[in-house]
């Protein structure tokens, strides 16, 4: 099946203005399909400092689109919803991180990628799901670790590691609200599939997980040849490259809620409008750039 005329009329617009569309796996099935560039939120960003393209048109939320500024600061970012937030990154703000850090005074910082860019420009070094563990274990000698914001995966990492870590009370609603007793019904409704779990879920919810990791990792695993049959316990929009790269699997969601509002705000037609209109821009100011940008890349040295 062809592209829509819109989804052309979109590609002819990035050929025209030099831009790039950079596409978060949690994005909708008709925006992964035109994506130059199709990822988890850091790696999109990533890729995209790489491209000689000028403007990079950011389906992602606003986090997503303010690393890209981080990382590219001499390009366009345009997020085409603004209004496209991430409940997460809202849980912390830089004046409770900052009375936080004076409750512990030696801890170091480690902040998930899935905050804001004055969060980041706060913080020691960044992390993401996949590379969390490997973070915290570059430490050295830190007495106390201050993990932020998602609490579940700070505890999922210090479950896998011996370091002291203090867990944000903060969560990713998608994830947190999904249940052990949901993913045991689906188990039970399928007892030979696998389930893979994103460390955004619950304890409980990962010690009934076969595998627990990144967008990225539940993807690769999915690839094995002996997974035949999966549930997935992380964002519907994953279910797009999945039956993309394996159309003779079976993947059944963990849950049929984990579907987050603000990944799907982004239409078509925001992006031909961001395209036409060029006013949706994403600039980080270079006193919050340049720290945030120290902590990104203090993560990358270690991954």
């Amino acid at each position: 099946m062809g592209l829509s005329i819109l989804q052309k009329e979109i590609r002819q617009l990035l050929k025209d203005n030099k831009a790039i569309l950079l596409a978060h796996y949690y994005q909708r099935d008709e925006v992964q399909e035109i994506a130059d560039i199709l990822g988890d939120s850091l790696a999109l960003s990533i890729e995209a400092a790489r491209t000689d393209a000028e403007v990079l048109v950011f389906a992602g939320v606003h986090f997503m689109a303010e690393s890209a500024s981080i990382l590219s600061p001499d390009k366009t970012v345009l997020l085409p919803r603004p209004d496209a937030g991430c409940p997460l990154a809202d849980m912390i703000t830089p004046q409770a991180l900052a009375a936080a850090k004076k409750n512990h005074p030696g801890a170091v910082v480690v902040t998930y990628i899935n905050s804001s860019a004055a969060i980041k420009a706060a913080s020691d070094i960044c992390c993401t799901s996949a590379n969390a563990v490997r973070v915290v274990q570059s430490l050295g000698d830190a007495a106390e670790i201050l993990m932020i914001p998602d609490g579940n995966l700070a505890r999922h990492v210090a479950s896998q590691t011996d370091r002291k870590i203090i867990p944000w009370d903060g969560y990713c609603p998608i994830h947190h609200f999904l249940t052990a007793d949901q993913v045991g019904r689906t188990k039970a409704l399928h007892p030979r599939a696998v389930f893979a779990a994103h460390p955004e879920c619950r304890g409980e919810v990962l010690a009934l997980a076969d595998f627990v990791g990144s967008t990225t990792g539940i993807i690769r695993y999915a690839g094995r040849d002996d997974v035949r049959e999966m549930i997935v316990g992380t964002e519907r929009g994953i279910f797009y490259p999945l039956k993309k790269q394996y159309p003779d699997k079976t993947f059944i969601p963990a849950s049929d809620r984990m579907v987050c509002e603000d990944m799907k705000k982004i239409t078509l037609a925001d992006i031909r409008e961001a395209l036409t209109g060029m006013k949706t821009v994403v600039k980080v100011p270079e006193d919050v750039r340049i720290p945030a940008k120290r902590a990104l890349e203090r993560m990358l040295a270690v991954s």
